[in-house]
């Protein structure tokens, strides 16, 4: 045999090695990338903190049971951040893929409405409360209850968009003969996003929701009628 006959096979088997490590590395670059982790968000951590107590601080106020706030359809147990496009189907709750509440909303709403309520009140547990023995008249704290009708991001055009908060607020007088309606109230709260995403949407919405919590808290304060 000629010295090529020699030569041949190893520079077939190295053009084959090569071919297989190209083929390799072009299907390493073919896997999918692993899906982005959806951003969490919350109220912030002073997003509804007590203001400084002024100088001539009023008088506290009684005791109050807050029930377990009530979400409703899409938002109750859900943790998705939704928005709706006004200017093509209004009725149509959209979720962002990549953004998420650290809770459900209600449970955010609540913890916005402990903090802001706690302000001048001890404020109870629904359950707890019922431990509490009655006054002389018989009566229990007042029970708050609040539903929320509506959690959302709504664009009026693809570049502008609004927190829309909407909440049901019912409040009921206990005493050991049961409860008695004393007044019920919707507020809804409209406040502007500064940015037309996910980011945007949660720090207005988080706004939204600590102005509808001082609206409450005023509305008890007048009778809560």
């Amino acid at each position: 045999m000629s010295t090529s006959n020699f030569i041949a096979p190893p520079a077939r088997l190295a053009g084959a090695a090569l071919g297989f490590a190209l083929i390799s590395l072009a299907g390493c670059s073919a896997l999918p990338t692993p899906p982005a982790r959806p951003m969490l968000y919350d109220f912030g951590p002073g997003a509804a903190a007590p203001a400084a107590a002024p100088a001539g601080q009023r008088a506290p106020l009684p005791a109050l049971a807050l029930a377990e706030v009530e979400g409703v359809g899409a938002n109750e147990g859900n943790t998705a951040v939704v928005y709706r496009l006004a200017y093509a189907d209004a009725r149509q709750l959209r979720p962002y893929q990549l953004a998420r509440w650290s809770q459900p909303p209600a449970q955010l709403v609540q913890q916005a409405l402990r903090s802001e309520l706690g302000q001048r009140r001890a404020v109870l547990r629904a359950g707890d409360a019922l431990a509490i023995v009655p006054g002389a008249d018989g009566r229990l704290p007042d029970v708050l209850r609040v539903e929320i009708e509506e959690f959302s991001q709504v664009f009026t055009s693809p570049g502008a968009s609004a927190a829309v908060v909407r909440l049901r607020a019912t409040l009921t007088g206990s005493s050991v003969l049961g409860e008695s309606l004393l007044g019920q109230r919707l507020f809804t709260v409209q406040h502007p996003a500064t940015s037309a995403d996910a980011a945007g949407g949660t720090r207005a919405l988080a706004e939204a929701a600590a102005q509808a919590a001082q609206d409450i808290a005023q509305w008890l304060e007048q009778g809560g009628h």
